[in-house]
């Protein structure tokens, strides 16, 4: 950044301070107003951790646009709430394309009056990434944080962030050499998560404070943060918990569930039998995987939190039928599960559409709790693995959007 112009004057050769439109461009880079698009719980998060670089190095910031409450935390003017764009699969969308698209094309019009210095999408690619091109048309800088997963699946999508983000924010080293291959630019800023969790979590006080035995083996159940997920997979993880019941009568299970699947979430555990075996929380998803031994745990973000805390865990997933079938033939990887996919080798299973039977869950489950050896070897991949993924995200966030703005 340029040193501050006295109140004297420029030195001696330097060039006349900036008038009318170029003066008021400088000001609104040094006081910027940034819009945002977050679609989920994850993105709220990434989104608050990139909020606290920009009020960092801009302490009057303005934020607004689709945000959640990490964001509105941080003083984030939220025009729609996150969760209206908190879909996922083919079929599922099309319920709601209709809301979906007409909030967008709302915000796109608002945006285009307002005319923020940049806007910035966060993860949602399906919603962003098309927003963001028709913003780029009409001369509003973009950027896109957290790069499309095109090293799994659907590489075609290559072209359209190339035509939609100024910039792309990657979370994954290997990203940017990928991006740069295909003319984009990009900036690897540390995956947010490895920041955030402790290297070597601290699972007694997390058991004291969720009022757990400390001795007694306890399972995180995570089915998902989307309606959709939880739909899928809720009946048949707590089905797998009561056969685990069965075997290991003295397991406990603890469950973090979001407000608005809360009910969902307890109805199917009351069908499954487990509610007294079950430590049902508002959210906190960081405090049962850090009391955990092991987690059974829908595919998504959630996973490489799991990994993080160094936690062993079963990966499963079951959709739509059609939207299997759709999203299995664009898949480039074996892998599903983010540890796998960045470990490159299935170091935890997965089990999905037919395969995840609650047998078959409460099996691979178990297996965890019967072998300490194969445990002791995953935690030290995944310390390995939260080594490479720490970065000052924050920092290295805020500079990158500070170039897009000066360029």
């Amino acid at each position: 950044m340029d040193a501050p112009l006295s109140a004297a004057g420029p030195p001696q050769g330097a060039k006349a301070p900036l008038r009318g439109s170029d003066a008021h461009a400088v000001a609104r880079v040094r006081d910027p107003r940034v819009a945002m698009v977050a679609g989920e719980t994850s993105g709220d998060l990434l989104a608050g951790l990139l909020l606290d670089g920009l009020k960092s190095r801009w302490p009057q910031v303005q934020s607004l646009g689709i945000g959640g409450p990490q964001m509105v935390r941080r003083g984030f003017d939220a025009w729609w709430p996150s969760d209206k764009l908190a879909v996922r699969g083919y079929v599922e969308v099309l319920r709601h394309y209709r809301e979906i698209v007409g909030i967008r094309e709302q915000l796109k019009r608002r945006l285009l009056q307002e005319r923020p210095d940049v806007f910035i999408g966060v993860d949602a690619p399906d919603f962003n990434l098309d927003l963001e091109s028709d913003l780029r048309v009409a001369g509003i800088k973009t950027a896109h944080f957290v790069c499309p997963s095109i090293w799994a699946w659907r590489p075609e999508r290559v072209n359209k962030i190339k035509a939609s983000a100024g910039h792309v924010l990657c979370i994954f080293p290997f990203e940017v050499e990928l991006l740069a291959q295909h003319g984009i630019a990009a900036t690897y800023v540390g995956h947010p998560l490895a920041n955030v969790i402790p290297m070597v979590p601290d699972r007694a006080a997390a058991r004291s404070e969720l009022g757990l035995p400390p001795q007694a083996p306890v399972v995180a159940i995570l089915p998902g943060s989307r309606g959709s997920e939880v739909w899928y997979l809720a009946k048949r993880f707590f089905q797998a918990a009561a056969l685990m019941l069965r075997r290991r009568p003295d397991l406990r299970f603890v469950v973090p569930a979001i407000g608005r699947l809360r009910p969902a979430i307890e109805r199917a555990a009351r069908s499954a039998g487990v509610m007294e075996s079950l430590l049902v929380l508002d959210g906190r998803s960081h405090s049962a995987l850090a009391a955990c031994d092991v987690t059974l745990i829908a595919s998504g973000t959630a996973t490489l939190e799991a990994a993080l805390f160094k936690r062993p865990m079963v990966i499963a997933y079951n959709m739509n039928w059609l939207t299997f079938q759709l999203m299995r033939r664009k898949h480039l990887q074996p892998w599903i599960g983010l540890p796998n996919i960045l470990c490159r080798d299935f170091v935890v299973p997965e089990l999905v559409q037919k395969a995840a039977t609650p047998k078959a869950l409460a099996a691979a489950t178990l297996q965890w709790l019967d072998d300490l050896g194969r445990v002791t070897a995953l935690q030290q991949t995944f310390s390995a693995l939260h080594a490479d993924l720490q970065r000052d995200t924050p920092r290295l966030a805020a500079d990158a959007i500070a170039k897009v703005l000066e360029g």
